[in-house]
């Protein structure tokens, strides 16, 4: 992502200076390191890594070159080699971590991060560490909103060189971008200087056809990068950002520029003065009706790395002083493109806030910074969102697939289709002695909330059928029917990951019903009822936690059925001998009641019984599976308050 690299292209600067410095003086390699030479830099570098010559050291230095001209997912095998190597380099764990991240391996990342941030508690980049951290663990989670957005390469402009940062011209109604497909070569990174181009589309609306040309002269230098350039709504008005050629020293890599269109062609380029001579300034976006200068800038005093800034144009065509947009759309990371639909949303592209790997385009909605989610991004640079229409526009990135190391896409914003959840349900009557069934008709069913908050109450019809309208959003549910003379029949209902994709659902309003099956049992008094993996270890009487969750589901029985008191009972096979099988299985029974006591239950509710060999449900058992159906826990109801 081109950015104009914000990388200083002037030779001595200090930034590009720190870490080259050797005890031998300073190599080849680290000379052209420290001019932001750094396609030169890598070749050489690997070529001390392929001598032995301070391989750890080198392979850092090859990890940074990566970085700094942004290709940060190329340097995750060096950064991870020099820190084996035992480089001695404080933040190159913190560069690992972002490595990864822009790999999309999230966990890993968040793992480096947080060692990190363990280990480097007062370096100034540990609060960015752990907002890198918070960002990685929830990178699955943005993963998985996928959209119904359209995405479409601008295959008729893009090429093999870089294509990004559009605009449309308001007089000629052409689409303006920055481009390398021709030049002079840009030593920082291989590919060529950029220059400002212009494409007026046969078909607007699809963005298809036409002949690119290449701005005017006064707009493109040979040895200097311009992009981005942004207009007035009446086009007398153009901003452009455009690099030094490294000659001066002291003045870092992007100014912001002004043009006046008068008398039938543009002024001759000055700088705005809204620049910092000390900073870079960059991505302008004009606001839709011309009065706002939104930028990016890393000057100091900002919240982090590269911040979104904004200026007022006054009549004289100077600007006000610029005022940073905040914390709530800059991060300690970097915050860059802003861009404004012609409804008034703002959009931008941003590191800091939770994304997918590199720069994510946000949007700010009633205050609440939403990411886009993909196909609209990806794990690579997602940038420099412009909008033609309300949800129809062009955006900048470098991800897989394209034609070069940016590339140009059309987008077109779709409403999300959404989801209405129903729980449909059955609710039927069982008679304990004869097996059958039957409508529970005219019965109350309680949906309750996952904090067991009431939340809603229907009745069954004739068939004992029932629906309930639910959340829209993912939530866990119990849906309880209650009836005099049997047990409560309660259901778990989840609509957790129940949600379909986009693409599955074919409407834009679209019902999901989930079916329920609810049965009343008819409570039987004396009658032993089997509770299933109820198991101890051998000549054991404590509660396993294997154990103690099935239990729960007794305890929940009894608080469902607050009438009813019980005995439960323990049962051992024929083996042993009768006095100890007795005797264990009082232990274990009393041992089931005192943990369920300790769950809240009234101990006068429920009693302890141990039979022993008793009452075998095989009699002559002779296989372990017999044995096993012998030992077994039950309960019965014994009485049923009035």
């Amino acid at each position: 992502m081109k950015k104009l690299l914000l990388v200083c292209a002037a030779a001595g600067s200090t930034a590009l200076l720190s870490g080259c410095a050797t005890s031998g003086g300073m190599s080849k390699a680290d000379k052209r390191f420290a001019r932001g030479e750094y396609e030169t830099a890598i070749e050489l570098y690997k070529a001390d890594v392929a001598k032995g010559k301070d391989v750890a050291t080198a392979n850092y230095r090859l990890a940074e070159a990566y970085r700094l001209s942004n290709r940060i997912e190329q340097s995750e095998g060096y950064y991870k080699a020099a820190i084996d190597g035992g480089v001695k380099a404080p933040d190159a764990q913190f560069y690992y971590g972002q490595s990864l991240k822009a790999n999309g391996k999230y966990d890993e990342a968040a793992q480096q991060f947080d060692a990190y941030t363990q280990a480097n508690a007062g370096r100034a980049l540990a609060p960015r560490a752990e907002m890198e951290s918070r960002n990685a663990k929830m990178a699955n989670t943005i993963v998985a909103m996928r959209t119904n957005n359209e995405v479409m390469p601008l295959d008729q402009v893009n090429t093999p060189a870089a294509e990004f940062g559009s605009s449309i011209m308001p007089d000629t109604k052409e689409l303006v971008f920055a481009s390398g497909r021709e030049g002079k070569k840009y030593l920082g990174n291989g590919e060529n200087f950029n220059d400002l181009y212009a494409v007026k589309f046969d078909d607007a609306e699809k963005m298809t056809g036409g002949a690119v040309r290449k701005l005017e002269p006064i707009f493109n230098t040979e040895n200097k990068h311009e992009a981005s350039a942004t207009y007035t709504p009446d086009g007398k008005t153009m901003v452009f950002a455009r690099s030094n050629d490294g000659s001066k020293k002291g003045l870092l890599s992007v100014d912001l520029w002004i043009s006046y269109f008068k008398n039938g062609a543009w002024s001759e380029p000055v700088l705005a003065n809204i620049n910092d001579r000390t900073a870079d300034d960059f991505a302008p976006a004009f606001s839709p009706d011309g009065q706002t200068l939104y930028f990016a800038s890393s000057r100091k005093g900002g919240l982090g790395g590269n911040d979104i800034y904004k200026a007022t144009l006054g009549p004289n065509g100077r600007f006000s002083p610029a005022e940073n947009l905040g914390d709530q759309i800059n991060t300690p990371g970097n915050d860059n493109f802003p861009a404004v639909a012609p409804d008034g949303t703002m959009y931008f592209s941003s590191d800091g806030q939770p994304g997918l790997g590199k720069l994510d385009i946000f949007m700010v909605d009633k205050g609440k910074v939403t990411n886009l989610g993909a196909p609209i991004n990806s794990s690579g640079d997602d940038f420099a969102p412009y909008f033609t229409t309300k949800d129809i526009g062009v955006f900048s990135s470098n991800r897989a697939g394209g034609k070069g190391s940016d590339d140009l896409y059309m987008f077109r914003k779709k409403a999300l289709k959404l989801v209405t959840f129903y729980a449909d349900g059955t609710v039927v009557t069982r008679n304990d002695k004869t097996g059958v069934t039957a409508p529970a008709s005219n019965e109350e069913v309680v949906l309750y909330g996952r904090d067991g908050q009431k939340l809603q109450t229907v009745t069954t019809d004739a068939e004992g059928k029932f629906s309930i309208k639910l959340d829209s959003a993912a939530a866990n549910y119990s849906l309880v029917a209650d009836r005099p003379g049997f047990f409560t029949a309660r259901t778990p209902l989840s609509t957790v990951g129940r949600k379909p994709s986009q693409d599955q659902l074919p409407n834009e309003m679209n019902d999901v019903r989930l079916p329920v099956a609810m049965t009343l049992t008819e409570i039987v008094k004396n009658k032993a009822i089997r509770v299933e993996n109820i198991f101890y270890d051998y000549d054991k009487s404590d509660i396993r936690p294997d154990a103690a969750a099935e239990l729960d589901k007794l305890v929940e029985t009894l608080n469902d059925n607050p009438k009813i008191t019980i005995e439960l009972s323990s049962h051992t096979d024929s083996r042993g001998k009768d006095a100890y099988n007795q005797t264990l299985s009082q232990k274990r029974a009393q041992s089931a009641v005192d943990y369920i006591i300790s769950k809240g239950v009234d101990k006068s509710r429920i009693t302890a019984k141990g039979y022993g060999e008793t009452r075998p449900e095989i009699k002559n058992a002779k296989t372990e599976e017999q044995y096993q159906r012998n030992r077994r826990t039950e309960f019965k109801v014994t009485k049923i308050a009035e």
